[in-house]
């Protein structure tokens, strides 16, 4: 955690209540947070504050804000990803947030087991946004949707994202094509389930839009593709 990220309401007053016990546990175990300590505290959906720690109890600690700090760029970066296994789903939800996507699109498939979408994640994915923007030191969480009906997308959602600014990218081993690197724009990132889109799926993406590029004759899985291709893309 390399922010405290506070609800709105937590803020009305000049001293912050920070009451979580996760936090809270975390401060204290960890950092051990003492009177008299700074801390980075963020207010969800708006600012970040260097704080001054007043009061350290059992159950909460209360700060005042300081001064203001900046908060982290995001990037121009749509992520359209099949529905991963629940544990990976943690995993990708926390590393797309760390990393400052704009906003994050999950998407069935055929290879995405439809027990995926009943997984109890999917109803937790705000928290798992949280400990992402924790720790990134960001405030603005990134939009995240989910579409139970690929075609539907496909046809219908996918060509108002894309445009000649902004295109977008489908992550796919077994074309001619490399992805481009150091592209420094907004786009959209398609990445495919475990075993890829089937070849129908494939022809559907390319034909609304989407440009198929390969990163090399490795299989990489999701988790890894994420952050290597965000990484090529926005590389100085």
């Amino acid at each position: 955690m390399n922010i405290v990220l506070l609800d709105p309401r937590q803020t009305t007053h000049e001293m912050w209540t920070i009451s979580s016990q996760r936090q809270v546990t975390h401060l204290k175990t960890h950092l051990d947070v003492q009177v008299g300590d700074t801390l980075k505290v963020g207010v969800a959906g708006a600012q970040r504050y260097l704080t001054e720690v007043i009061e350290v109890t059992e159950n909460m600690i209360r700060v005042k804000a300081l001064h203001e700090e900046s908060v982290p760029q995001k990037l121009p970066v749509t992520l359209i990803v099949a529905l991963p296994r629940p544990k990976v789903l943690r995993r990708l939800i926390m590393d797309a947030v760390t990393l400052g996507v704009e906003k994050i699109i999950l998407i069935h498939s055929y290879r995405v087991d439809k027990s995926y979408w009943q997984t109890p994640f999917l109803q937790q994915i705000e928290h798992y946004v949280t400990l992402g923007l924790e720790q990134a030191g960001d405030t603005i969480a990134p939009q995240v949707e989910c579409h139970k009906r690929f075609k539907p997308f496909v046809e219908d959602v996918l060509p108002s994202i894309i445009t000649p600014e902004k295109p977008a990218f489908l992550a796919h081993p077994y074309v001619s094509e490399a992805m481009p690197s150091a592209l420094n724009q907004p786009c959209s990132i398609v990445i495919g389930p475990e075993g890829g889109f089937i070849p129908y799926e494939v022809d559907l993406l390319i034909k609304n839009g989407c440009q198929a590029a390969h990163l090399g004759n490795r299989i990489i899985r999701t988790e890894t593709v994420i952050p290597y291709l965000i990484g090529r893309l926005f590389s100085s």
